[in-house]
């Protein structure tokens, strides 16, 4: 989902931690007071997806409504911890602090009775929900706490030797287990297939993640990471911006080839969702080609236009896409 993390990437918005905490008290007392709490958090989490990314937001509306509140409530527990480690000014120390927190909310979510009971027990509306979704669609709790130990390895980042270092240090915890959170969401389009879903979502959930890398590489050097693995730099040069745009190509060429692998095995998830999961593969596509085609690759934080993302949509989804942007959801700061 955006940014950096679960990729689907960011459109530059950067909430403080005092709004995040605020926004959360909030739909946690909206929701106790609803009959229906889960319709509550879903609509706070889709003002997130709405505010932090514009890719996946767009692609998401093409899923039938049950799975899109799914994936809105995914990408808000994901969303959090990565502000944690990337945007709050925070020292290591609390970093952890919150993260552990956090994660301690979970394990007392996925021990509660439901929804409602998490949220009278004090559990962050986010981890509260997304705990609901881990039930409701048999997602191994595990999967969630790679997740988090990704994100604290971000607290203390390291260089890595090459692209299977990288992926199995980080990558698989920042993004593959997300996929496998989606997979589990959208279904197999056969017993027999759900073998091969999960593998496409391995290898979209790299995709993404390294063109994020490739994109981000700036801002990750201002935060002293760097996602590049070694093996890509030439001579271990990383200063010259010769030798840095070749490893930030060679990190997008990478996620092209897994992008077409994905893509292959489409067929592999059910048929309601492989629209939104073309879509992805096509918007993200187009933002690792640009970064392909850039002479600046490595020194400039690269983006597709809006139009453009629109360009490579499906024609007969466009008309979803107005009213999502317009619909207020009532946590407007």
């Amino acid at each position: 989902m955006e940014r950096r993390h679960t990729e689907m990437t960011g459109g530059g918005t950067h909430w403080s931690e005092e709004r995040w905490v605020a926004l959360m008290e909030e739909v946690r007392r909206r929701a106790l007071a609803a009959r229906d709490p889960w319709e509550i958090v879903v609509r706070a989490a889709r003002y997130v997806m709405r505010s932090y990314t514009t890719g996946f937001f767009m692609v998401s509306r093409f899923l039938p409504r049950e799975q899109r509140d799914r994936v809105e409530v995914i990408y808000s527990a994901v969303r959090y911890p990565d502000e944690v480690v990337d945007t709050f000014p925070l020292a290591s120390a609390e970093r952890l602090d919150r993260l552990e927190r956090w994660a301690q909310a979970y394990e007392h979510a996925l021990g509660t009775g439901g929804l409602r009971d998490a949220l009278e027990a004090g559990v962050p509306c986010f981890v509260a929900a997304f705990a609901e979704v881990v039930r409701s669609c048999r997602i191994p709790p595990e999967h969630y706490r790679e997740f988090l130990a990704a994100m604290r390895r971000d607290v203390h980042p390291r260089p890595y030797r090459d692209l299977d270092d990288l992926v199995q240090s980080y990558v698989y915890g920042s993004a593959v287990v997300v996929g496998y959170f989606l997979t589990h969401v959208y279904g197999a389009s056969a017993p027999d297939r759900w073998g091969d879903a999960l593998a496409a979502a391995r290898e979209l959930g790299i995709a993404l993640q390294l063109t994020n890398f490739a994109r981000d590489v700036m801002d990750d050097d201002a935060r002293g990471r760097r996602y590049v693995p070694l093996s890509h730099l030439r001579d271990g040069d990383w200063e010259s911006p010769e030798a840095r745009r070749e490893a930030v190509w060679r990190l997008a060429k990478d996620a092209e080839a897994l992008y077409l692998a994905a893509e292959r095995r489409l067929e592999a998830f059910a048929r309601d969702s492989r629209v939104a999961i073309q879509a992805c593969i096509r918007v993200y596509g187009a933002l690792n080609r640009a970064i392909l085609r850039a002479p600046e690759a490595g020194r400039a934080r690269l983006s597709v236009p809006f139009h453009e993302k629109w360009r490579v949509l499906p024609l007969s989804k466009y008309w979803t896409l107005p009213r999502a942007y317009l619909e207020p959801s009532g946590f407007e700061a």
